[in-house]
């Protein structure tokens, strides 16, 4: 439950909403209540035919109650799901913000737990389920104990004793029946969470690698994986249910006892002369009014196991280590252009050793281009990371070099950084939008002109010029509907129209035939002319242009040449 008051803190604006939510609740079951407590005297006032007059009042508020519950109930609907949404959008914003900070220092290996289908149910399944807390649990809870509070005194007014019976009936109710719900339902919910969890990650996984696995046979034994984590979700939900089952069973024997032992002590009140026999309707239906209200409790007990285990996932990602600190006053950036000094760095993906990066010294100088050429798994793409401020260093130092002085970029904010230092990976990714969407995620107020000039220096112009839609051509998810060779010549197009001094390419030939990758070569030197520019590859006879090589070996500089950046 601590997971869960640690979530409900993240969620400021909406609290003033959900507060009117709770009142307007109160007040609809309120008038829930008066309206059958009302009847109940009118009908049982009527039998005895009394003037009609005598009632006037009695059918107005009979009226009164009816118009009163509706128009409350549906302001407390809007108002509680308004304050929930609220609540959910700050929630999502803390998440994504968490997300930002700590998927980059995340294990590459297959124990990762923050894998894409995990990552996937915490963001959007845990976080939606967490809503219920503010509309399913939290209102419905609060309205019922001030709407209890009040019937539970209008009854001892009326017979002390049959006060007391519902006062112990509505206890049961909130507490009893919950605490019944919920132990029983604690072992499904915690094993239905992991199942779904699992079930997602292996159903994106089954569509990202449909072909390959149905081209080696492998399709039928994925998909009865699957059918066997249906069947356990299946029985858990069911055993859900049940627990679900005993809680309402328990609230509704509550409401039986507490009906007919108002009927007990206010039969014995009309014999005491006490209470008045109209009254005693009153007293013996006021019972199921206000159960009626309490029994939406249990039910609503019942998912806070499945809540906890959703605050609790949540919550795990804000308790991981951040790959970057953000420095508390952000240092500005120099003046370009823009070359990089790196003195003694090492790094690691992960809190505890071994050093991904080994003692990293390294010069780039300003508007030329390197290459970094290793093995997979040398450091390359940590190296990028580390300039990115994806990732700090575990010591030493890379420095932004200017015209006027250089900076730590450990002293800039990560955004600064990455206005200054680009990147474009060997996996850029194309979402399923326009060809001018996909450009324009690098300069949302880019003219189109400016869009032209990227294109014709990612030599696309001519390409995009000869479809029928032009720049609103549809792409297809990640692409799809593009060559290898276009998708990074697309790639490429943001990274001129973002306008960066200093871009890194990560394996920008990847997964391409010779000649499409000689030619992409040739662009991308083309297209950066001017620019301080990083290749990293595996490939560098694609790159016979640049001169200035390092080579990178387990963690270090084997070669470097003796260029040096700045004073």
């Amino acid at each position: 439950m601590s997971a869960l008051r640690w979530v409900f803190g993240l969620g400021r604006s909406g609290r003033g909403r959900l507060v009117l939510a709770v009142v307007l609740g109160a007040l609809a079951s309120g008038a829930a209540i008066a309206l059958s407590a009302t009847a109940a005297w009118l009908i049982a006032r009527a039998s005895q035919r009394p003037e009609v007059l005598t009632l006037m009042v009695a059918i107005v508020a009979v009226r009164a109650f009816g118009l009163a519950r509706g128009a409350l109930r549906y302001g407390e609907r809007l108002t509680g799901h308004d304050a929930s949404f609220r609540i959910l959008g700050d929630l999502r914003v803390a998440v994504v913000e968490r997300l930002e900070q700590v998927i980059p220092g995340r294990g590459g290996d297959g124990n990762d737990p923050l894998r894409t289908g995990d990552l996937l149910g915490r963001f959007v399944d845990d976080v939606d389920t967490l809503q219920n807390l503010w509309v399913r649990v939290l209102l419905p809870y609060a309205s019922a104990i001030l709407v209890g509070m009040a019937t539970v005194t209008f009854v001892t007014i009326l017979v002390p004793a049959a006060g007391a019976a519902l006062a112990l009936s509505l206890l049961a109710a909130a507490a009893l029946a919950p605490v019944v719900s919920v132990r029983t339902s604690r072992a499904a919910a915690t094993r239905l969470a992991p199942l779904r969890v699992d079930y997602q990650t292996r159903v994106l996984d089954l569509m990202a690698g449909a072909t390959e696995l149905s081209v080696y046979g492998a399709l039928p034994a994925r998909l009865e994986q699957l059918g066997h984590i249906d069947a356990e979700m299946t029985r858990a939900e069911s055993r859900a249910a049940v627990s679900a089952g005993l809680g309402a069973a328990v609230a509704a024997l509550a409401a039986g006892v507490a009906m007919w032992a108002a009927l007990w002590f206010g039969a014995g009140a009309v014999d005491a002369g006490t209470l008045a026999g109209v009254n005693l309707a009153v007293v013996a239906l006021l019972p199921l009014a206000a159960h009626e209200i309490f029994a939406g409790l249990p039910p609503a007990a019942h998912q806070l196991p499945m809540l906890s285990g959703a605050a609790a996932r949540v919550a795990d990602v804000f308790h991981r280590p951040a790959a970057v600190e953000e420095p508390t006053v952000a240092a500005p950036a120099p003046t370009g252009p823009f070359g990089l000094r790196v003195r003694g760095l090492r790094a690691r993906w992960q809190p505890d050793p071994p050093d991904v990066l080994r003692g990293i010294d390294l010069d780039l100088p300003p508007g030329s281009p390197t290459l970094l050429v290793g093995a997979s798994g040398c450091g390359k793409s940590t190296l990028a990371a580390v300039l990115l401020r994806l990732l700090d260093p575990a010591s030493g130092s890379v420095e932004l070099v200017g015209t006027d002085g250089s900076v730590d970029i450990t002293m800039m904010s990560g955004d600064s950084v990455r206005e200054i230092i680009g990147w474009c990976a060997q996996d850029a990714y194309i979402f399923d939008s326009t060809i001018e969407a996909n450009l324009r995620l690098a300069r949302p107020d880019a003219t189109v002109a400016e869009i032209d000039v990227a294109l014709h220096q990612a030599r696309l112009d001519g390409w995009v010029k000869d479809l029928p839609d032009q720049l609103q051509t549809m792409v297809g998810e990640h692409g799809r509907w593009l060559s290898a060779g276009q998708r990074q010549r697309l790639a490429l197009a943001r990274v001129v129209l973002a306008g960066r001094s200093v871009v890194i390419f990560d394996e920008p030939t990847e997964h391409l035939d010779e000649p499409t990758a000689a030619a992409l070569a040739v662009d991308l030197i083309d297209a950066t002319v001017g620019k301080t520019v990083i290749v990293v590859t595996h490939r560098p006879e694609l790159f016979p242009m640049i001169d200035r090589r390092l080579d990178m070996v387990d963690g270090r500089l084997a070669t470097a040449s003796p260029v040096q950046v700045g004073a």
